[in-house]
């Protein structure tokens, strides 16, 4: 398992546990005449460290804060100076535990 703490722009592999803590609105967009859907939530691992985690399309849906999350084979970029994860084309997202109601 990788820590958030040690996750550096642009390295890819990346297997993370941790819980959504916040969650922005989703946004839609068009590329190449297809429309979707983008938001960010951040992420908070054991270590405490945080880190914003990119949603695509129906995972801004399907994710909540307090939701436990398992991601496997991920990828860190960067954004305006800011490290940013995603599950990217060949990594996983999945939910481990989802909030208590």
């Amino acid at each position: 398992m990788t820590l958030i703490s040690e996750i550096q722009p642009r390295q890819g592999k990346i297997d993370l546990d941790a819980e959504i803590v916040s969650k922005d609105e989703p946004r839609e967009f068009e590329k190449f005449g297809n429309k979707g859907k983008v938001c960010n939530c951040k992420i908070k691992d054991s270590s405490g460290e945080e880190i914003t985690l990119t949603l695509w399309n129906e995972d801004c849906d399907n994710y909540s804060v307090g939701d436990k999350v398992k991601l496997t084979n991920g990828y860190c970029g960067e954004f305006q100076g800011e490290k940013q994860l995603t599950a990217g084309k060949f990594g996983k997202l999945e939910k481990v535990e989802a909030q208590e109601a």
